[in-house]
């Protein structure tokens, strides 16, 4: 198999698996049991989530643990969002947010709730005299992710969060750091609320945090929780401590992982780039492990099913889909309707790469007649 979509989701590396097995075998009691072994999972819980806070430079009551970025960004927008309604009812977000923040931004309108989008410029980067105009004095949160996950285009964080607050201290902000987290190194200081999915660091699936600072309120969105603002479930240990095992690994010599992807990302893009009818989807900010192509007169889905043929995948967005991203860089409605992104890791071979190009262009050449 080769797999070139690991910005989708990614295979959980063997320390976490282990470390799953083994505190799903030796450590079943839940930590709420008033009972030595309820006491003994307590402390791994606590031993892995400052293990976790000390990665970041964070504190330990800062991390609330969900099942994945997507409720993450369900309890930093709303949650957020009802904590402060009587100061204002103004939200910012940008053209290049994955879908779950659109959806919740829609239903934040049900309830009165007024958002503006922040546009780009050509390169993808976050207009910032655009931001900087449509913050007010009722402008309570803006959310932008720290990289794109169609096109990889990374955000400057530092700075966004300093047009931020120069415009409005009180204006708070979040960035779903799913695609960002195992890439690069990110300072959680640059931001108010932050959304992280294990599976997307070869971790668990069904685990990851919601960074809150803790000078921030927000409004919990369910009730019943052991701990004010977490969510109103059994913590499930042996995900978390997985998790915590696969951020170690997926944080540990990033330059060198990076500088190995930027070679992969060369070579694909250098043999890709020849091929008529083929848009590249990059910017001077993408990131070498995301790489977006759009096609003139081939359904990307067409090319995903004779790749998946021989055992190849990627990832394409469905029959007829506008790519918010592209559209949002390119204003190119056409370039838009049919994209393919390949994603790497450090797992990805030059073999693989070998293959894939050499089965890609048979393929691309055969649809294209």
């Amino acid at each position: 198999m080769t797999y070139l979509d690991y910005s989708e989701t990614t295979p959980i590396s063997l320390d976490a698996l282990d470390t799953y097995n083994k505190i799903s075998k030796d450590y079943p009691s839940s930590i709420y049991a008033l009972n030595s072994l309820g006491e003994s999972s307590k402390k791994i819980l606590d031993d892995a989530t400052k293990e976790i806070s000390n990665m970041f430079h964070i504190m330990d009551s800062e991390i609330i643990y969900t099942s994945g970025a997507s409720v993450a960004n369900n309890m930093a927008l709303i949650g957020a969002a009802l904590s402060n309604h009587k100061r204002g009812k103004h939200i910012i977000v940008s053209k290049l947010e994955h879908p779950s923040i659109y959806q919740i931004c829609h239903y934040l309108e049900t309830l009165g709730f007024e958002i503006s989008y922040v546009g780009n410029d050509e390169d993808g980067l976050i207009s910032f005299d655009e931001l900087k105009n449509l913050i007010r004095e009722d402008t309570i949160l803006v959310s932008i992710s720290a990289v794109n996950y169609e096109t990889g285009v990374r955000q400057p964080l530092k700075m966004l969060r300093q047009i931020i607050k120069k415009e409005n201290d009180q204006t708070l902000f979040h960035s779903d750091l799913s695609q960002a987290i195992g890439k690069m190194s990110v300072n959680f200081r640059d931001i108010d609320l932050g959304s992280v999915s294990a599976h997307k660091f070869y971790g668990p699936k069904g685990i990851g945090f919601l960074y809150k600072n803790n000078l921030v309120n927000i409004t919990p969105l369910m009730y019943g929780a052991k701990k004010a603002g977490e969510l109103p479930w059994t913590l499930p240990l042996p995900l978390i401590v997985s998790m915590k095992e696969a951020l170690k690994v997926s944080i540990r010599d990033l330059e060198k992982r990076e500088k190995y992807i930027n070679l992969l990302n060369e070579r694909v893009i250098s043999k890709l780039e020849k091929l008529e009818g083929i848009k590249i989807n990059k910017t001077k900010y993408s990131i070498p492990h995301i790489i977006s192509l759009s096609f003139d007169s081939v359904s990307s889905q067409t090319l995903s099913n004779a790749l998946s043929n021989h055992d190849i995948y990627v990832s394409v967005n469905k029959p007829g889909e506008i790519s918010s991203s592209v559209m949002a860089i390119y204003n190119d409605i056409d370039r838009s309707k049919s994209c393919m992104r390949i994603s790497l890791s450090h797992l990805t071979t030059v073999l693989e790469i070998n293959r894939f190009l050499e089965i890609f262009e048979v393929e691309y050449k055969r649809l294209k007649i």
